[in-house]
Parts: C-alpha cells; sequence; structure tokens
C-alpha cells in the first residue's frame, strides 16, 4: 500500500497541475464503468446482501453517481478558476491584488462502507478526482463480492497511478487508515472513526468522516399524518433502513400514534404483499448484525415495551441464512432501552410523543449531534426553532433525505456524525487546498514598516490605527 501512495504521489508531482479536461476525462471513466458494470453491480449488491431489489441497487449505486458526474463534470472549469479577494486600500494604492487558487491536495483516500458499497467509494472519489486528486479506495471487507468488482471496475479504467482499490479485511483497513495521504475520507460509525482519527494523527493527516446517528423526525401539529407516514416510510424502505440518513426515531403530538401506525401499515401494505422470500425486501447485511437487531427486539420485549409488528404474510423470521427481520413500530421506549442508546441500522422506527415542542428541543439536544433531522409541518416558528436550536448535519423539511439528493449541497456531519463534507462544489473545495496568493503592485509598503521609525514613519503607522 506505501509503494502504491507513493506511486500516486509521484505522479501527482510529476504531472503538475492538472487540465480541466483531465479531470473531465477521470470523470467520464468513472461514469462509464457504472454503466458497463450496472448489472455486475446488482448482481454483487445481491450476492453480498442475499436479498437487495435491483431497483434500489440501480438507483442508489448506479444512477446516482452517473447524475453526480454529469453534474460534476460541467462545472469544473467554473471551479478551478481562481477567485479574486478584497485588497486593503493601501495595498491596492500600489497596484497589489489578492486572490485564492484551487490546488489539489495530492493524494485522497477512502475508507467506504457496506451499505451502498459502490456508491459511498465512489462519490467522494468524484470530488477528489474534480480537485485534480488521484484516488486510493478501501472498500468494505463486509461486501467481499462489490469489493473485488470494484476492484475490476477501476483496474479496467484507470492506472494505478490515478485510482486504485486496495481490499483486504480488519487489519488492512487498520493499515490503510496509517497511510499518509493529504487527505482521507471514512464513512462508517464513530468508534471505527475514532480508531481512524488516532491512526490518521501520526501523520497530521486531515479528515473527513461521516458517521451517521440516530436521525430525528419532528411531526408537527399543522403536519398531515397520512403525508408523514408516506414520506417517513418511504424512506425506511430503502436498504430497509441501513442508510446513515435514515429516520431513527420520530416524535408525534400526543394523540396521532395510533393514525400514524394505521397510515404506515398502508403504506408498507402497498410495498410488501410478504417480507422473507420478497426480492423487493432487503436482507440485514449479514447474520452479526441480524442478531444485533434480534437483541434491540429481545430488550424491548423484557421492558414490556408495546411493540407494533408489520409482517402480511405472519412468516417467521428465525432463519439466520436469510438474515430478516420484520418491520417494528416500538411506542414508547424508554431512554435506556438498546434501540433509543444505539443507531438502529435496520427495518425498524421508534415512536414517541410530545407536548411541548421546547420538551423535543431539548431531548434531541441532550444526545449526540445527528446526521440529519426531518420536520414536517407549515409552521414557520416551529421550523425556525428547529433549525436553529438544534444543531446536525442537515435538515428536510417536510421528507426525508431529500436535502442528500441536492449536488450543490453538502453531505456533511457535525460533532458525533462527522467532520468535513462532500458534494458538488462542496467537494470540490473538500479536497482542494484554497491557496492564498498576493500579486505586488508597483512598490512595496515594506520599507515603510522597517527600521529606521523616524517620524514620517511613525506618522504613517499612526494614521492606521
Amino acid at each position: 500500500m506505501q509503494s502504491l501512495l507513493t506511486t500516486q504521489r509521484q505522479a501527482f508531482l510529476d504531472d503538475g497541475f492538472p487540465s480541466a479536461k483531465t479531470r473531465i476525462d477521470r470523470l467520464d471513466r468513472v461514469k462509464d464503468i457504472h454503466i458497463r458494470y450496472k448489472d455486475k453491480i446488482v448482481e454483487a449488491l445481491e450476492a453480498d446482501f442475499g436479498s437487495r431489489p435491483r431497483g434500489q441497487s440501480l438507483a442508489t449505486d448506479v444512477a446516482s453517481i452517473i447524475m453526480e458526474v454529469k453534474e460534476t463534470r460541467g462545472k469544473i472549469r467554473q471551479w478551478m478558476k481562481p477567485q479574486r479577494r478584497k485588497t486593503p486600500l493601501m495595498l491596492r494604492l500600489t497596484g497589489g491584488r489578492a486572490e485564492l487558487q484551487f490546488q489539489p491536495l495530492g493524494v485522497v483516500g477512502n475508507i467506504s462502507p457496506w451499505n451502498f458499497p459502490v456508491e459511498l467509494a465512489f462519490s467522494p472519489a468524484i470530488g477528489a478526482l474534480a480537485a485534480g486528486n488521484r484516488v486510493m479506495l478501501k472498500p468494505s471487507e463486509a461486501t467481499p463480492q462489490c469489493s473485488a468488482l470494484i476492484e475490476e471496475m477501476v483496474s479496467s479504467a484507470f492506472d494505478p497511478a490515478e485510482m486504485a482499490v486496495v481490499t483486504g479485511g480488519v487489519e488492512v483497513a487498520q493499515a490503510f487508515s496509517q497511510l499518509p495521504f493529504d487527505h482521507l475520507v471514512f464513512t462508517g460509525g464513530p468508534e471505527i472513526a475514532r480508531h481512524v482519527m488516532r491512526a490518521a494523527s501520526d501523520n497530521l493527516v486531515p479528515l473527513t468522516l461521516e458517521l451517521g446517528g440516530k436521525c430525528p423526525v419532528v411531526v408537527g401539529q399543522s403536519a398531515d399524518v397520512k403525508t408523514v407516514a408516506d414520506r417517513v416510510i418511504s424512506t425506511k424502505t430503502i436498504n430497509s433502513g441501513q442508510l446513515c440518513l435514515t429516520p431513527d426515531y420520530i416524535f408525534l403530538p400526543e394523540g396521532k400514534v395510533e393514525a400514524f401506525i394505521e397510515e404506515a401499515r398502508k403504506v408498507l401494505a402497498s410495498c410488501y404483499d410478504s417480507l422473507v422470500d420478497n426480492p423487493d425486501y432487503t436482507s440485514v447485511i449479514n447474520e452479526r448484525h441480524w442478531q444485533r437487531l434480534k437483541g434491540y427486539i429481545d430488550d424491548l420485549e423484557e421492558r414490556k415495551v408495546r411493540v407494533e409488528v408489520f409482517n402480511p404474510a405472519g412468516e417467521s423470521f428465525d432463519d439466520p441464512q436469510k438474515h430478516k427481520l420484520p418491520f417494528i413500530f416500538p411506542v414508547e421506549p424508554d431512554d435506556e432501552a438498546l434501540i433509543m442508546q444505539n443507531e438502529i441500522f435496520g427495518p425498524m422506527l421508534s415512536i414517541k410523543t410530545y407536548r411541548s415542542l421546547d420538551k423535543v428541543v431539548e431531548f434531541i439536544n441532550d444526545k449526540p449531534r445527528p446526521l440529519a433531522l426531518y420536520y414536517f409541518g407549515k409552521d414557520r416558528q416551529e421550523i425556525d426553532a428547529l433549525c436553529q436550536r438544534t444543531t446536525s448535519g442537515g435538515v428536510t423539511i417536510n421528507d426525508c433525505a431529500q436535502h442528500a439528493a441536492c449536488y450543490d449541497l453538502p453531505l456533511a456531519g457535525v460533532g458525533n456524525s462527522g467532520m468535513g463534507g462532500y458534494h458538488g462544489h462542496h467537494g470540490f473545495l473538500q479536497f482542494s487546498h484554497s491557496k492564498a496568493v498576493y500579486h505586488q503592485g508597483l512598490f512595496s509598503l515594506g520599507k515603510f514598516l522597517r527600521p529606521p521609525y523616524t517620524p514620517r514613519k511613525i506618522k504613517i503607522i499612526d494614521s492606521m490605527v
């Protein structure tokens, strides 16, 4: 891995500042391999998950990348242009000029997760390539078929000095995080992120972390419960809730729980008539995570929490080989319940009620900062209160996760949900060094600031105070 990094860095230094044409060509190759390999991508995702809908895989791991490339490639020339900056009056009088130049960092590493293994390998790479960098990818060991395919895709279109893939288990990921990259991206959980930060700190490698968290939904009195259920459940069905932006728990005004559950069941019934062998219902990624989620259910039963279950065909979910679970809705779980302590990452949505929005804000602020917050309603004061008095990576009003579909908005966490961000221009800036450049005019003011400090110089300096 070190030799690969050395090769990429030397190639970067030898080639100098990549032209817009070179960057666009690299992005076009990212797009082309997704088109050429789209069927293999779907097959690899199906093999790794056990069950994953073709439509979802095409949308989230193929089309999303193609759309992001198209959005990015048309803006590169504009983004690359130096930006003029204001120059102090005294310097302007000498003819001085200040600007920002956007310089590629060098080699960007990306440790990507298993939930969207193709999309989250290439999405940060789009920003890195647009900024003129070389890229090394380390896909997740939890999705070995996808990791092998990503390696094949990249090697079919890129010289290893441009972009390369490193595969392997936890030990390889640990070694990867210790490399002296010019920037490192990690997507995953906060616990692993702490190890990545410690490893990166030895080389002072700057990081972008996308870490998820427990994303809340707040439903205002003015919201239509049917619309809320339709949009929240539609998001929860994506990857069976194995999505960093998925709603984790929902706050409903008192008296609206039953109406929400009824509407949620209708939405789910329109999607699934059965679950265990339904190809449109995504499996939990593996048996370990399946057991983890079953542990949440067992904990709820021990606590005697009311749990609403969506299981339309009355099926058994005991087969560890299929690692599927029904959709469940715990109602008013206590804060000590496992499902309220940890990010769920599964087909579960906790329901809580409230009387005062102030208490909701207090509850959210007592928890680690989430990657996203969602509000449903028409009350401008409530919208402002949640946006201004809570802190989250992003917010979507009257839907879920849609801010992440806007490429001109950053995908970014804050606090426990991450740092830095990418997508669109934000990705270009994240993977660039904004270099301050000053062009001196006809003469320099430096001679007025050096000894000896004559009365005339003191007068000039006094005039600045």
